[in-house]
């Protein structure tokens, strides 16, 4: 059909099929989340000194000792991202309008090579922090379009097993994180763990910005948006031709003309892009189904940060293991890649709608607040792992169903901020808080059983708030039109943007 957009990717073929634009994605999440978990670990974090009423006193090693921190300092180290995230999450999703989202990922990737190398180079308790903020910004540009991305192009009878797949990467990594700080920090400095992550992201950071950029559904493609902006400064232009022929000294008038006309364009540009910012905000916050899915996984959020931040530390102090990083990293391991693909495959055998995803979260979160309650219960060190590992495995089967809803609930335009805002949001009123304020909890107690039974029990206002999803109405709206977007078969939206046979 003459005038009508094709994807991008149809008329440029790129080099990556859908398997390799998953694997990479799958690549710079795991490195993401090894940094956090490597910050989390006893061999980066590390512990203050200690003296015994004999007098005999123990240098700090780590983050913590190296800089003298409290609780409440070490614990806000590990949510300092969050301002980076806060800042720039909802531009980068705005942006990908008008800019190629892997150019967007580029720098984002770039401001977090530097900054985590930073970490390595820092003196203090505000210089790591400072760099941990920028980092920060890294994941904003990319937790804005990855999923979208992997959405657009899963098999359709897959689309959950491969969002799965994908985050089954936060927990692998987190875990990854806390055996490679361990060793890291044993063996050479916790500086090192640092430097080494920046050297690895660097190509992923280079390759945002030399690869072929590709088209997300829901966004207009490059040539139209050239097309429009040609027929916007046409006419103009004739008007001034007309002008010149009447009055061949109107030169100067014609210049100042422009000039004002540009400024003008500018102004308006920036006021219809807040103008449809405002207007995006109002469609998620006024859509129940995402305010609930948002508001059950924020409260889950706040528990799962908050184990995967005082998890091992916790564990070596109530049932004294040595080994607290291997166990609990190896634990979530296992937990965290079996939990997560088995959510999404399970819930693409339900077949994958908005009332089967919230089904399957309110379960799997009941039972396996349960079981991880009650594994803290236990003083034998062999219980609590087998409960607990049985618990994990339930509550990481949450990760391919609570984003399905995110990408699903919303048109295909308002994806990446729907991904942006939800990752804020479960930052924000989650691992963020959670961190500092177990922290709290602890000095106050001074019993790491009793604040582990009290934090654990959040999980399951998060189980009753997703139940309540199973009773709103909702609609899939991936199928919908996206802004810009011209299809010439109602099949089109559901063909993959990449082609498998392209290499």
């Amino acid at each position: 059909m003459a005038g009508s957009l094709v994807p991008f990717s149809a008329r440029h073929p790129s080099w990556f099929t859908p398997q390799r634009l998953l694997a990479i994605f799958c690549a710079i999440n795991l490195l993401n989340y090894v940094d956090r978990g490597a910050i989390a670990s006893n061999g980066v974090n590390g512990s203050l000194g200690t003296c015994t009423s004999s007098g005999t006193c123990t240098s700090g090693s780590g983050i913590q000792g190296e800089f003298n921190l409290n609780n409440f300092e070490d614990g806000f180290l590990s949510s300092a991202f969050m301002v980076g995230l806060l800042v720039a999450s909802p531009i980068f999703a705005s942006l990908s309008k008008s800019v190629n989202p892997f150019r967007l990922i580029g720098v984002g990737l770039s401001v977090w090579t530097l900054a985590t190398a930073g970490c390595g180079f820092s003196f203090n308790f505000w210089s790591i922090t400072i760099c941990r903020m920028l980092g920060g910004i890294g994941e904003a540009s990319f937790i804005s379009f990855a999923a979208p991305f992997i959405d657009d192009n899963a098999p359709i009878t897959q689309k959950t097993a491969w969002l799965a797949i994908f985050y089954m990467c936060m927990p692998t990594g987190y875990a990854l994180g806390y055996v490679y700080g361990g060793l890291v920090g044993n063996h050479l400095n916790w500086r090192f763990a640092f430097w080494v992550e920046a050297i690895l992201m660097l190509p992923f950071a280079i390759l945002g910005f030399v690869m072929k950029p590709l088209h997300l559904k829901g966004s207009a493609t490059v040539e139209s948006k050239k097309a429009l902006i040609s027929e916007d400064i046409a006419v103009p232009e004739v008007q001034d031709t007309e002008a010149s022929n009447v009055k061949g000294s109107a030169k100067p008038m014609k210049e100042e003309f422009s000039k004002m006309f540009s400024k003008m364009k500018c102004a308006s540009i920036d006021s219809n892009r807040l103008s449809t910012f405002v207007e995006d905000m109002t469609a998620l916050l006024v859509d129940k189904v995402y305010v609930v899915n948002v508001l059950g996984y924020c409260a889950y959020n706040f528990v799962l940060g908050a184990y995967s931040y005082w998890g091992p530390k916790a564990i070596y102090n109530i049932y004294n293991m040595s080994d607290a990083d291997m166990i609990f990293g190896g634990i979530t391991v296992v937990c965290g890649i079996f939990g997560t693909l088995a959510g999404g495959y399970i819930l693409d055998l339900m077949t994958s709608t908005i009332p089967n995803a919230f089904k399957l979260l309110s379960i799997t979160t009941f039972i396996g607040a349960t079981f991880c309650f009650t594994a803290f219960w236990f003083k034998n060190m062999y219980a609590f792992l087998a409960l607990l590992s049985v618990g994990e495995l339930l509550i990481f089967a949450t990760q391919g169903p609570v984003n399905y809803i995110f990408l699903h609930t919303v048109k295909p335009s308002l994806r990446p901020l729907s991904m942006a805002i939800s990752t804020v949001s479960i930052h924000i009123f989650g691992d963020v808080p959670s961190s500092p304020l177990v922290g709290v909890l602890q000095d106050t107690l001074n019993n790491w059983r009793g604040t582990s039974l009290i934090l654990t029990s959040i999980l399951f206002p998060a189980a009753g708030i997703w139940f309540i999803g199973t009773f709103l109405h909702s609609v899939d709206r991936f199928n919908e039109d996206g802004e810009g977007q011209v299809t010439d078969v109602d099949g089109s939206n559901t063909t993959p943007l990449l082609e498998a046979g392209v290499v």
